[in-house]
């Protein structure tokens, strides 16, 4: 029982981060219609950032902030520079931008800070609680991503530009006729999505270690958990991504013959399953098109 009590807290801890990056997914795919391929390294590179910071003796409590405002700045010029003047270009057109904006992310992170493995302190500390339970870092995990996500839906659900960014989302034609500046509300999504993937950074880094490639399997748990949520649906993308977590780490612990090396291949299967049963998520809308 303690076992199962340890791993479903172990689940909950990494779920919010797999919640985090598929949160940060479904905000650019409702902004966009086109999934961010990219979204992985942009949270990478802002954690280096912070590791940077670090190693030049900024105080942790305004590294975090610094960084945030940092990446949210980087999200809006990504989006205003490279990803507006694609406008209606085909799909094809984004996937290769997207896959490009991967390769020059990776390989200027790697060139800047060069390919080891770095480690990165918790800003949580060592140690555990209620008996060796939970540690301090996972305990630390699981109240900044809530904390994160009720201030998101509290900014979604209370705010003008809140309602403004969500209905340019739903539906920009008629968001363009009340006088919102759509185009803008999507910078702002590509920012606030960029700024939720630093904080998924920062959170993961202690845990997988600091390198170029940290985000990879972290961003196809992301996917994952958006795709099982929902695509369209923020709340469905979160709880996919707590589900992922618990599911990855049950199912590497009381299944022998998946262990640690085949847990990434969940993320697959279930990413598959999910797009063959019910390709709209277990939240997820079908959208009608009049033609």
């Amino acid at each position: 029982m303690e076992l199962l009590a340890q791993q479903l807290i172990t689940g909950i801890a990494t779920g919010g981060i797999y919640a985090c990056m598929a949160l940060a997914v479904v905000m650019i795919y409702q902004a966009i219609h086109h999934l961010n391929f990219a979204q992985g390294e942009m949270a990478m590179f802002s954690t280096f950032i912070a590791w940077q910071m670090l190693a030049w003796g900024v105080p942790y409590w305004l590294v975090i902030p610094l960084t945030v405002a940092l990446s949210f700045v980087g999200g809006v010029a990504i989006e205003r520079l490279v990803i507006r003047p694609l406008g209606d270009a085909p799909v094809l057109s984004h996937i290769v931008v997207f896959i490009g904006l991967f390769a020059i992310i990776n390989s200027l992170a790697g060139f800047i800070w060069d390919f080891t493995i770095k480690p990165f302190p918790s800003a949580f500390g060592e140690g555990s609680r209620f008996g060796g339970l939970i540690s301090n870092h996972q305990l630390g995990m699981i109240a900044v991503t809530m904390t994160v996500l009720l201030m998101l839906f509290l900014f979604f659900r209370y705010t003008r530009v809140g309602l403004a960014m969500r209905a340019a989302a739903e539906n920009p034609a008629s968001a363009r006729l009340v006088g919102i500046r759509v185009g803008w509300m999507i910078a702002l999504g590509w920012g606030m999505a960029a700024a939720i993937g630093a904080i998924a950074g920062i959170l993961i880094a202690p845990i997988v270690f600091l390198e170029p490639n940290m985000m990879l399997s972290i961003l196809l748990y992301g996917f994952a958990g958006a795709v099982l949520g929902g695509l369209t649906s923020p709340i469905g993308a979160v709880f996919g991504g707590f589900m992922v977590g618990i599911i990855e780490n049950l199912a590497g612990t009381y299944i022998p013959e998946i262990g640690g090396e085949l847990k990434l291949p969940i993320a697959l299967f279930l990413i598959v399953t999910v797009l063959v049963f019910k390709p709209t998520g277990l939240f997820g809308r079908t959208v009608v098109q009049r033609v």
